[in-house]
């Protein structure tokens, strides 16, 4: 599992990014249990800090990796994202 990567997608369409698991998969979690603890739902900022809180311990830019993961888990329709601002994430059944 080590190095075993996953190349996200996009919600428009652009090219992914090809990632490590390992950190994919940890971002991932405190991106639904951050939304989940929200009520499912929470602006792109109280979002961030969220996950970032959640990821003391993460090495490597967890603004980054939460930003690449949060258009993945739009692209595939795992959360939505609206289009005003401040924008907000809403995650969608679970």
């Amino acid at each position: 599992m080590g190095d075993e990567r996953i190349l996200t997608l996009h919600p428009e369409g652009k090219k992914g990014v090809n990632i490590l698991r390992s950190k994919y998969d940890p971002v991932r979690a405190a991106l639904l249990d951050s939304l989940r603890a929200g009520g499912g739902e929470l602006t792109h900022t109280e979002l961030m800090a969220a996950v970032a809180e959640r990821l003391v311990d993460f090495s490597g830019s967890v603004t980054w990796y939460a930003e690449t993961v949060k258009l993945d888990l739009v692209a595939r329709g795992t959360i939505t994202r609206s289009s005003g601002s401040p924008q907000v994430l809403t995650l969608v059944g679970d």
